[in-house]
């Protein structure tokens, strides 16, 4: 359902919440927070995305906000540690603030970083883990075939539990894939589903091991879980960067899916310096409770983004909520 636009804005906070640490080439992460009829929700497309692929993130955000989730199958979710591209000293540090997460995730081919630069990064990560620690890597598909098995390659004595988005189309990543096979390191696809115009070809191609899905640019919780389904994979549940209010919904989808065998990349909510709950999403022990949190209004004002900012945000949000009306007619127009 589409709610009434002016019933929205008057629900919305825009928020500006500063990082820890530079991730995405960002230190300040925006987000627009909404007051729903079911519960908190959040539209927080990077600034980057034009107005349709904004789309999906408002379908997700008015689903979570306005319609009734599917029910949880379990009441706890593993979650992964998220390591920037930061120097090797700033490494505990970083991993400090996520607790005693088993997994991480680490940042690789970063702009302007070498290999080198790299294999120094998950060596520390390594060290710092130990042994049983799990280590999966993100390339957010910077390299080209060649460069990604040399890549593999030099970083595989790590012991990678995967590699995730290694190359940027679904043709390189079928093609990496099957370089490393005798390596036995699986292949994900995060940007080949929440990026493609048809999420399911990297599992009819044979591209990858596994998905990475977020369920705000997938459009919701009930679309991302028949991605998931439909695709026959086994599926990790990512954030982007959200608020706890926002990853309230990756919790919602992780609840959701029949298996969950890998730790999920829901604890972000550590790299935030200030969040809009009282409680955030920090896991404990590796894990986050399945909950759903409410914004706390003096975080909120605390919180609030400057007046530009504030008009841009709304005004980005009355744009798509007009692009998604649009399509959502012609869907239906197709469907009749």
């Amino acid at each position: 359902m589409i709610p009434d636009l002016a019933d929205v804005l008057a629900r919305a906070h825009v928020v500006a919440l500063p990082l820890t640490t530079r991730f995405r080439g960002i230190t300040v992460r925006e987000a627009v927070v909404i007051d729903g009829p079911r519960g908190w929700t959040e539209f927080a497309p990077f600034t980057e995305y034009d107005d349709v692929e904004a789309c999906s993130w408002l379908r997700a955000a008015y689903a979570f906000g306005w319609e009734e989730l599917p029910p949880p199958l379990r009441t706890h979710v593993g979650i992964n540690a998220t390591v920037p591209a930061v120097a090797p000293t700033d490494v505990a540090r970083v991993l400090a603030a996520f607790g005693s997460c088993r997994t991480a995730k680490v940042k690789v081919a970063g702009p302007g970083e070498t290999l080198a630069d790299d294999i120094a990064r998950v060596a520390r990560v390594r060290e710092v883990m130990g042994p049983e620690g799990r280590i999966r890597l993100d390339a957010n598909g910077a390299w080209n075939v060649d460069e990604a098995e040399r890549a593999i390659h030099a970083l595989a004595p790590f012991d990678l539990e995967y590699v995730e988005q290694p190359c940027a189309s679904t043709e390189e990543l079928a093609q990496i894939r099957e370089r490393v096979a005798y390596m036995d390191i699986p292949i994900a696809a995060d940007e080949s589903v929440r990026k493609a115009q048809d999420p399911l070809e990297v599992a009819r191609m044979g591209a990858a091991d596994l998905l990475v899905v977020k369920a705000a640019p997938l459009g919701g919780v009930r679309d991302a879980l028949n991605i998931v389904r439909a695709s026959g994979l086994p599926a990790v549940v990512s954030s982007a960067l959200d608020t706890s209010i926002g990853i309230g919904m990756g919790l919602a989808l992780a609840a959701a899916l029949p298996e969950l065998e890998f730790d999920c990349g829901l604890g972000t909510a550590a790299l935030l310096d200030t969040d809009v709950v009282d409680e955030p999403l920090i896991p404990v022990d590796g894990l986050l409770a399945v909950q759903r949190p409410v914004a706390s209004y003096r975080l909120l004002e605390q919180c609030a983004a400057d007046p530009e900012r504030n008009v841009w945000w709304r005004e980005r949000l009355t744009r798509v909520h007009h692009e998604l009306e649009v399509r959502e007619l012609e869907a239906a127009e197709r469907e009749a």
